[in-house]
């Protein structure tokens, strides 16, 4: 180990030589404490008595080697601060820990997995110009075995490689291309959704070992089917078990509540500290190199980007130093990989290069969209008219960045009402206008994400402690909307003019000035086919809506968003529309008349 590139915040694979690592016949233990005394390790292999590790002179590096020591036993550190103080820590380092709410780690070393997704590694890309539709998920309450569950909605979950079995033939059934998996890194208060981390390199023992999730990533793989996984870069548990004071004094975070302690009760890295740097980025690249994962989203970007993610406090210019050389670092080593910002700021160039004065991500989610979209649905059809240019204004903004589109968990939840329950009106009028609100999601540009049970309808909130609600898939009405969600899905997969999303001549507004009508006509283009969607989002049917269309093409109607295999009203192939050249010979109007709250997709070829 090069410890002056640890010194300088240089390393990414600082887990290579941290933590517990096979060394001739036994375990070589390996911790940073700079500020710490002395420090003991107790574990099974030593009866749980204390044996001291020894410092290499003053570098703040502690290590213990033991012929004892073996694969799948605990362990603990004790370490004894400059104040007098003791506290048993977990490894930071460590790949496996114990089942929470125990905090002992465990030793894993990581062998006895063999990836079989080599065709996979060698076509992966970063998807700017292909298909990227992506489920989100959480792993525990996908699905449960219901009746193992205890009281506090905890225990009944299955484990990595039983979901992947699961998993992937539901995926390739509802045409997702990758799964986005809500932070898997060990956290102790489920509730938390992994959200506030003790072992940012332990995989939660709640579903299983780090090679069960090897499993779960390879067979997704071996499907065609790309992983992302949460990364929580800002904050991290209070546990004190976990990284708060691990040498006796602050050391991964700040020694001031001020800028210390985060909105959801963590504690906050301290990121202008090299040796937090290179924990940080090498837990990144970690999942990347070691589970193979394709992406890696970042929770809560703004509050990297400003202090306490206020821009009245300023910029967090050590913070948006450290977020560039981690980004730079990683499309360094794994081009291929993407890199996604949860970001709610206009802070900017978060998806441009490093090198060309940018943050270094690959895509930003696009909030703005998401909450005036939402919004635009919930708000009674006679105020429609007034809001219409809500559902316009992203595209005002949208070539600044390289934006993706999701409707994610945290839309479902703490009385916001799932997705289906946000559109307004009875339970009937809530189905017509979600299928036409998903098109008009397909027409815009942008990758898409979506979370579990929005792809059927559910109507309650998710909550960790239940599985999804399979059974409304028993009523028609829900699965109607599923299997629409199938072909939409489908539709976007196979049609190239919907994956070229950067391209601004890819995308064409053909009329967004039907302020009283609600009408909005969408074109996708690329090379000699276009997707044409006309969409109707008030509570009147529209006769003989016209729109013009620049050139000459062939069409067919690739979806109705009101036919009566979704639970419209249309028989298929009964639309009233038609299509004619106009005067000039160049172009095409079309004249059509639309259902309420519907949508009719259209494929266009060159005549």
């Amino acid at each position: 180990m090069n410890r002056q590139d640890f010194y300088d915040g240089k390393m990414f694979d600082a887990y290579k030589y941290m933590g517990a690592h096979k060394e001739g016949s036994g375990i070589k233990f390996v911790t940073y404490a700079p500020r710490a005394v002395k420090i003991s390790i107790i574990g099974e292999f030593n009866d749980w008595k204390e044996e001291f590790l020894t410092q290499d002179g003053q570098s703040g590096f502690f290590s213990f080697y033991s012929k004892q020591a073996k694969e799948g036993q605990m362990y603990k550190y004790r370490i004894y601060g400059p104040d007098g103080s003791m506290a048993e820590h977990c490894d930071p380092y460590g790949c496996e820990m114990e089942m929470p709410p125990r905090a002992c780690t465990i030793i894993n070393t990581l062998g006895g997995y063999e990836f079989q997704d080599q065709k996979w590694m060698e076509k992966r890309n970063d998807c700017k110009k292909d298909p990227l539709n992506i489920y989100e998920m959480h792993m525990g309450s996908w699905k449960m075995k219901m009746d193992e569950v205890d009281e506090n909605g905890e225990n009944g979950w299955y484990s990595y490689d039983k979901i992947a079995q699961m998993l992937v033939p539901y995926l390739k059934e509802n045409h997702y291309t990758h799964v986005e998996l809500m932070p898997l890194s060990e956290h102790p208060f489920y509730g938390s959704w992994g959200y506030q981390n003790t072992g940012f390199f332990a995989p939660t023992k709640r579903y299983g070992t780090p090679q069960q999730l090897m499993k779960f990533v390879d067979l997704l793989h071996q499907a065609d089917i790309g992983v992302i996984m949460d990364f929580v870069p800002v904050h991290f548990a209070i546990d004190g078990y976990g990284l708060q004071r691990y040498d006796g004094t602050p050391l991964y975070e700040f020694d001031n509540k001020d800028t210390g302690e985060s909105e959801w009760g963590s504690y906050n890295f301290i990121h202008s500290r090299r040796e937090v740097a290179c924990f940080l980025q090498s837990a990144a690249n970690y999942w990347i190199e070691e589970y193979h994962v394709d992406g890696i989203r970042m929770d809560a970007v703004s509050r990297l980007l400003y202090w306490q993610g206020d821009e009245n406090r300023g910029t967090n210019e050590l913070a948006v130093e450290f977020l560039k050389k981690m980004n730079y670092g990683l499309k360094e080593r794994h081009p291929s990989v993407m890199l996604i910002a949860e970001d709610s700021t206009a802070y900017p160039n978060v998806t441009k290069p490093v090198n060309e004065g940018g943050l270094g991500f690959d895509y930003k989610w696009d909030l703005g969209w998401m909450h005036d979209t939402l919004e635009y649905f919930q708000t009674p059809p006679e105020y429609r008219t007034r809001d219409y240019h809500k559902l316009t204004f992203s595209m005002v903004y949208f070539w600044n960045e390289k934006y993706l589109l999701e409707y994610s968990h945290d839309e479902v939840v703490h009385g916001k009402a799932a997705i289906l329950q946000k559109m307004y009106g009875d339970y009937e009028g809530k189905f017509p206008q979600a299928r036409a609100m998903y098109m008009y999601m397909m027409m815009h540009p942008g990758k898409k994400l979506n979370f579990m049970g929005n792809e059927f309808g559910q109507l309650r909130e998710w909550t960790e402690k239940q599985e999804q609600d399979w059974m409304v898939l028993k009523y028609p009405a829900h699965d109607a909307f599923h299997q629409y969600m199938i072909k939409l899905n489908k539709i976007y997969q196979e049609h190239l003019p919907f994956h070229n999303d950067y391209w601004q001549e890819n995308f064409l507004w053909l009329d967004c000035h039907q302020e009283e009508r609600c009408i909005y006509a969408i074109g996708r283009k690329e090379n000699d086919e276009m997707i044409v969607s006309i969409l109707n989002f008030s509570d009147k049917v529209q006769k003989d809506y016209k729109v013009t269309i620049q050139g000459k093409w062939k069409e067919s109607i690739l979806l109705n968003t009101d036919w009566n295999c979704y639970g419209g009203t249309t028989e298929e192939g009964k639309e009233q529309y038609k299509l004619a050249v106009k005067k000039n010979d160049k172009d095409m109007e079309m004249t059509i008349t639309l259902p309420k709250y519907s949508g009719i997709m259209f494929g266009l070829k060159k005549k």
